[in-house]
């Protein structure tokens, strides 16, 4: 049930209706491709006429192309339907404070080519670098209309405007990504914060969300991020930065975290975490004090965890109780069907998701009605859900009162 909002509100015009009737269209020929039109009026009800209608507008706009002739025993043969991936994409782009990665995708999220850059301390140094990748990764295919970019960002994201607010693991504070990059491409940008891009990819693409409407997709990196769909619907709170659970403290007397907070659940759970506990009692030098020169990184734990050695089995071990006590507090808030984790660790998720649901079933009596599952990382699931940024623009049900 959804209260109309009185003080913010559309009238549905016959536009929108003939909107719907199109993204149910599209929504079909992704689903079921390739797909004739008389299929397509079985399955919606709608008149033959109107959806040859939308059809045809379809096809002038490069969302869809016409394929193979069908057989049938009489009668007209049926002309098949399906995306139009050799003529339209979408540029996804995943910001991380060492890293950024970006792709050039079909409309099906299949990788045509990709790029990464390092992620500069300046915001708009980084941003200079990031459109001229861009423009690069266009003009390798300049066949390929570009409908768009998605922008994932580890950070806080203004719902209005888009604006990043504040990313504490990058540093960076009130920065216009949306409107840089598309004064520098003339491209529509979307950005959002990569745990919301993250439940976006599992619900258009993961394998396990089907019949799915309530989940949560928690990214285990340099921080710890939570997108949460409820109903079908990202929450978003009333500024669009609502589910900032890594920044929730679990000890009021814990370590500093990079947000001003103490002991947020990050500060224990994360990638970083891990590493810097790992540190306290390695990398000494031979005075006895820490050598940040020996530093490890995350991969460089998780490979000595697979060989056994014992400290990067306590360091891991220990993320993963706090990734237990942590989902925990998430099921008991929320109830979802499915918890997805997004990040490196899951690359070790066999061994380490006993202490996690040991963690989940002690804490929370609502640990049996959620899944938890990982993601692989080789599916790219915050690249892909930037892609799913944009397509959500054109597929999903446009917003009414």
């Amino acid at each position: 049930m959804r209260k109309i909002n009185l003080s913010d509100f559309q009238i549905a015009k016959s536009e929108t209706a003939r909107d719907i009737n199109r993204r149910i269209i599209l929504n079909l020929i992704r689903i079921r491709q390739p797909i004739s039109r008389a299929d397509l009026a079985r399955l919606t009800g709608l008149q033959r006429s109107t959806v040859s209608l939308i059809i045809e507008q379809l096809i002038e706009e490069q969302w869809i192309t016409e394929g193979a002739l069908g057989h049938l025993p009489r009668g007209r043969k049926p002309r098949f339907l399906h995306l139009n991936n050799e003529r339209a994409g979408i540029i996804g782009v995943n910001v991380r404070p060492k890293l950024t990665t970006l792709a050039l995708t079909d409309l099906n999220a299949q990788f045509i080519t990709q790029d990464s850059l390092p992620t500069f301390e300046d915001p708009n140094e980084f941003l200079q670098e990031l459109s001229v990748r861009i423009k690069k990764l266009r003009d390798s295919h300049p066949q390929i209309f570009c409908e768009g970019i998605g922008v994932g960002v580890p950070g806080r994201v203004e719902r209005k405007t888009q604006k990043l607010i504040f990313a504490p693991n990058l540093g960076w504070r009130d920065i216009d990504i949306k409107e840089f990059l598309e004064n520098a491409t003339n491209l529509p940008v979307e950005v959002d914060n990569a745990a919301n891009s993250c439940a976006l990819f599992e619900l258009w693409f993961g394998k396990h969300s089907e019949g799915v409407h309530d989940l949560i997709a928690l990214t285990v990196s340099e921080g710890i991020g939570t997108g949460i769909i409820a109903n079908d619907q990202l929450v978003l709170g009333v500024s669009g930065m609502a589910g900032e659970f890594g920044h929730i403290s679990i000890n009021e007397n814990g370590d500093l975290c990079s947000c001003g907070n103490r002991g947020c659940w990050e500060v224990y759970a994360s990638n970083s975490a891990t590493v810097d506990y790992y540190s306290k009692t390695n990398g000494k030098n031979q005075t006895g004090k820490k050598d940040e020169s020996v530093k490890p990184t995350f991969e460089d734990i998780l490979r000595l965890f697979e060989l056994g050695d014992p400290k990067a089995i306590e360091s891991i071990e220990r993320m993963a109780h706090y990734l237990g006590l942590g989902i925990a507090m998430l099921i008991t808030s929320f109830s979802p069907s499915l918890i997805v984790c997004v990040g490196e660790v899951t690359s070790v998720w066999e061994k380490i998701e006993p202490i996690v649901k040991k963690e989940v079933s002690e804490r929370t009596p609502l640990a049996t009605n959620t899944k938890i599952i990982p993601t692989n990382e080789l599916a790219y699931p915050r690249l892909r859900g930037a892609i799913a940024l944009i397509l959500q623009k054109h597929f999903v049900a446009p917003p009414v009162a």
